[in-house]
């Protein structure tokens, strides 16, 4: 019912509005009637359509959007729409019309439909097709902004998962707790502490060598795994317990850098590890997939987590395979399994098929954007001539036609302007002219 009663008084908004730009029309060719009773009529009339007409082609208008939604301004769609209204806007007129005729001026159905001649339709149905115009147009300019704001998102959510990645690679408590551990070593072992830091400084070379990487062999990974986990154990002790395999069945096979890693720190990080409270981690090898288990002794209070370090693996998995990422977790264990991939298992895995696919993406998008562009213009192009005729035949004395030609011309302007991006007044070379003129500015502050 709110919505229903928003709706009807926008129609009889728009209606008021529609009244005033007939009138202004009328006025200027000498046939406005001034009188306030007069007035009063033809308002009423105006009314009687543009409201009737409104809450018929709203319900459409609104499954039309919800229906194509991002692909309304592709050429089917954008077409089914305007013949959609144009039926709807008949219809009403039809109704309308009638009901003027046999309630309003006590007429007969009969009599009604004796005299119906086209005419009577065209002023209401460019009318409305106008007004639909400019809704559709309304809409097509929101799109475009949601859909921007939503990739300037999606490109901040990316560098942010980017940046993290990186920033997650080693967790900077590791490397503060590993330090902890170098210190009282020196004092208390010295040949500990100086196998520590031999370890510690492989640890680091890896991740720096490894982290800008897409793959590296298991065997590799297998092996820092085994060197990450020597570390864990001077500072925990026997506290951890790990068991992972020398190699595996395929020497080709892959993972992703810093994956095994990834789990590990994870495992030591969410669950207790005291020597009441062994931590037994298992690596192992099942169906062409690395396993990484754990069993779950959970930490009583636990720093708040990210969540970065099984997000960075999905998300590069994702990237270079359609094998998945499968985390499994009951009440004592906890297991990731990774894919293990090969030449064959892993897609898009370089840098210039990734650029590709973006500019194929990127020429599909403005074809499509042309195409919409080509339809709204064809449709533009055949009513001009339409509303000339319009003019003619209404004996008006005024060229009204302008109007609706210029508005609408307007709006296909700028549909012009955002799919060929070109602007006037706002170019790449104005762009560029700001752009040097903040950065020296900066640089005298």
């Amino acid at each position: 019912m709110h919505l229903f009663l928003k709706e009807f008084l926008k129609a009889g908004f728009i209606g008021t509005l529609i009244f005033l730009v007939l009138s202004i029309i009328s006025y200027a060719a000498g046939n406005f009637n001034t009188s306030w009773d007069n007035i009063g009529y033809e308002y009423g009339i105006n009314q009687l359509y543009s409201v009737p007409l409104y809450m018929a082609n709203m319900p459409f208008f609104y499954y039309i959007i919800k229906k194509y939604g991002s692909a309304l301004f592709k050429v089917r769609p954008i077409v089914t729409a305007f013949l959609g209204a144009i039926a709807i806007t008949l219809t009403t007129l039809f109704i309308v019309n009638m009901f003027i005729v046999t309630v309003i001026r006590d007429g007969t159905v009969s009599g009604f439909l004796a005299n119906q001649k086209l005419d009577y339709y065209w002023v209401g149905l460019v009318v409305s097709i106008v007004v639909t115009s400019i809704f559709y147009g309304v809409y097509y300019y929101k799109h475009k902004k949601e859909t921007q704001v939503q990739q300037q998102k999606i490109i901040a959510k990316t560098a942010s998962a980017q940046f993290d990645a990186l920033k997650n690679q080693l967790d900077p408590h590791f490397l503060f707790n590993s330090l902890n551990v170098l210190t009282s070593l020196i004092e208390e072992n010295p040949p500990a502490a100086t196998k520590f830091t031999t370890s510690l400084s492989k640890v680091y070379r890896y991740v720096l060598e490894q982290k800008n990487k897409e793959l590296v062999t298991v065997e590799e990974e297998l092996k820092f795994a085994q060197l990450y986990m020597s570390l864990l154990k001077m500072r925990f002790e026997d506290s951890i317990q790990f068991t992972a395999p020398e190699r595996v069945s395929n020497f080709e096979a892959k993972v992703v850098p810093l994956s095994l890693q990834l789990l590990l720190e994870n495992a030591v990080k969410h669950n207790q590890v005291t020597p009441s409270n062994k931590l037994h981690i298992t690596i192992f090898e099942k169906d062409g997939n690395l396993v990484v288990q754990n069993n779950l002794q959970p930490k009583k209070i636990l720093r708040e987590s990210s969540g970065v370090g099984l997000q960075n693996i999905y998300q590069r998995y994702r990237l270079l395979t359609k094998r998945q990422v499968f985390v499994e977790k009951s009440k004592t264990e906890f297991m990731v399994t990774i894919p293990m991939l090969t030449n064959i298992s892993v897609v898009g895995q370089t840098q210039e098929a990734y650029i590709s696919d973006k500019r194929m993406q990127r020429a599909k998008e403005y074809v499509e954007k042309l195409k919409g562009f080509y339809a709204h213009i064809t449709i533009y192009c055949i009513f001009i001539p339409f509303f000339i005729w319009l003019n003619y035949k209404s004996n008006a004395g005024f060229p009204w036609a302008i109007f609706p030609i210029v508005g609408w011309g307007l709006g296909v302007l700028g549909h012009a302007s955002e799919t060929f991006q070109w602007n006037p007044f706002f170019n790449k070379n104005w762009e560029e002219r700001k752009i040097k003129e903040l950065m020296e500015e900066d640089n005298e502050l």
